[in-house]
């Protein structure tokens, strides 16, 4: 079963934002996390053709060889000197989505992911995605709820205009 929770909750996901539901959607069979205990790097090549499909460079897809590289830093000349790695972007829509597994919480990997993409000048939105199980656990849930309280937060705001949780 895919989940899902788009912030703000006062605004409709993007049409892009519904594509790339649908995306883990259509594969939710092969990357359930209750039934597989897949890698991230598996996730996303099951949904790879759905995104591509839609306008997005995938790492190591149809039409990327190796890391999708967004620059965050110019050096003389305007030339990049410092990229982020993201799992597939959008340039049109400046939509970054990355897809966590085992890492996601317990590593805190979703927060360097939502922190990375507030650093990309020319991201605007960022989905990621996340196990609902994991040892016992529901990296969705967890995940929910501290974007939750980040997201009503008066202390702290956020340069995207949409952030998109996914629950795998």
């Amino acid at each position: 079963m895919i989940n899902w929770l788009y912030f703000p909750k006062t605004r409709h996901p993007t049409m892009l934002a519904e594509a790339i539901i649908e995306s883990f959607r259509r594969e939710s069979d092969r990357i359930d996390s209750s039934t597989h205990d897949l890698r991230s790097n598996q996730v996303l090549a099951r949904v790879e053709p759905h995104l591509t499909q839609v306008g997005f460079l995938v790492e190591n897809g149809e039409k990327t060889e190796g890391p999708v590289l967004i620059p965050v830093l110019y050096g003389k000349g305007g030339k990049p000197v410092k990229h982020f790695h993201a799992d597939a972007f959008h340039e049109g829509e400046g939509f970054v989505v990355e897809v966590e597994a085992g890492r996601a919480v317990n590593n805190n990997q979703f927060l360097k992911d939502l922190f990375q993409a507030c650093l990309m000048y020319d991201a605007h939105y960022v989905a990621i995605a996340v196990r609902n199980h994991h040892k016992g656990e529901n990296d969705f849930e967890t995940v929910a709820r501290f974007l939750e309280i980040l997201s009503a937060s008066t202390r702290l705001k956020l340069p995207l205009k949409g952030v998109l949780l996914i629950g795998y």
